[in-house]
């Protein structure tokens, strides 16, 4: 997989992408991730990337121009399966949109910042928007890094223990049981007996029950 991300401030996803397991999943070739800085795009002489938006509204706005070019640079190149926008105002991001992309060849990134975006280009460039949550953050980076972090970790050979990945939350639509570790009795707190016994099928048991509870609890949207 090769994932193209177009950034105002490239330099916020530098040590995101030099550690742990995209780490390791780039050393290893499994996905290739290029950072592009919008500024490089721009024409304008001072290499602006953003400016008023019509109508008074406050604030910045990215402007369409260096997204545009930078789009049509990257398409010349080869060919995208999607261009992803995360925003605050779009479906919210979940474990089946991380497994979707995680099925695809070719992505490109293009990260949000100051007020927003020209919505020409959500109109014409991007093919999928998603939001990570309801709340505002300051760079469009960060929530681009979330949602490439969640693909990335989904590929085969990326972790070392890839069934640890299909037992994640969401996975199957409920939230991952407790989970325990050595030693089994630590200040009088111990860990299940059950996950002690060696009787694999009770204990299977005992973790989808533990998930159907802690989901009904926690997060019983889910269940419907």
């Amino acid at each position: 997989m090769r994932i193209d991300i177009l950034a105002a401030v490239p330099e916020l996803l530098q040590s995101f992408f030099s550690f742990s397991i995209i780490k390791k999943a780039i050393d290893k070739g499994i996905v290739e991730i290029v950072v592009h800085d919008l500024k490089d795009f721009s024409k304008d002489k001072h290499r602006h990337i953003d400016d008023y938006p019509y109508g008074g509204l406050a604030g910045m706005v990215l402007t369409v121009q260096p997204v545009y070019d930078a789009v049509e640079t990257l398409k010349q190149q080869r060919k995208y399966d999607e261009i992803v926008f995360p925003t605050p105002d779009a479906p919210q991001y979940n474990q089946n949109a991380a497994n979707e992309l995680a099925t695809k060849e070719n992505l490109i990134f293009i990260c949000g910042h100051y007020k927003g975006i020209d919505q020409r280009i959500r109109d014409n460039i991007v093919t999928m928007e998603y939001s990570i949550g309801d709340y505002v953050i300051s760079a469009g980076e960060l929530s681009t890094a979330v949602i490439v972090d969640s693909i990335v970790r989904l590929l085969p050979g990326a972790i070392g223990d890839e069934e640890s990945a299909l037992t994640d939350s969401f996975q199957d639509n409920l939230l991952s049981p407790p989970v325990y570790t050595r030693p089994a009795d630590f200040n009088g707190w111990k860990v299940p007996d059950v996950l002690l016994s060696g009787n694999h099928k009770k204990i299977e048991e005992w973790l989808t029950e533990e998930a159907y509870k802690k989901t009904l609890k926690i997060r019983p949207d889910l269940m419907d």
